[in-house]
C-alpha cells in the first residue's frame, strides 16, 4: 500500500527551482508493521517503508531504502518479528527493473 507519494522536483518545480525528478514513495502494509511497532514502538521511525528514486544528470534511474535487515538491528526487533519485512526487497527490485 502506498500511503504518499512526495514528489521533490514537482515541488522545487513548483517554487522556481531546477531540479532533476526525484520522489520519495512511502509504503508499507499494516498487518506487517504494526506488530513489529507494538513490540518494539520505536520501530515507527523507520515505518512505514520509504524509496527513494531520481534520476542522475546521465539519465538514469536509481532507487535507494533501507534494508529491512537494517531495520531490525536497528530497533531489536525480535527475529520472529522480522519476517514481516522480508518480502519488501522483491517487490522493490522488482519494481526498480521495470
Amino acid at each position: 500500500m502506498i500511503f504518499a507519494r512526495i514528489d521533490f522536483s514537482g515541488d522545487a518545480g513548483r517554487a522556481g527551482l531546477p531540479m532533476r525528478p526525484e520522489q520519495m514513495l512511502i509504503f508499507g502494509n499494516p498487518k506487517g508493521g504494526t506488530p513489529l511497532m507494538q513490540a518494539v514502538p520505536t520501530v515507527g521511525l523507520d515505518l512505514p517503508l520509504k524509496a527513494l528514486v531520481w534520476e542522475d544528470a546521465e539519465g538514469r534511474t536509481w532507487l535507494a531504502y533501507n534494508d529491512p535487515k537494517y531495520i531490525v538491528q536497528r530497533h531489536a526487533v525480535e527475529s520472529n518479528l522480522s519476517i514481516n519485512l522480508a518480502g519488501v526487497i522483491p517487490l522493490l527490485e522488482r519494481a526498480a527493473a521495470q
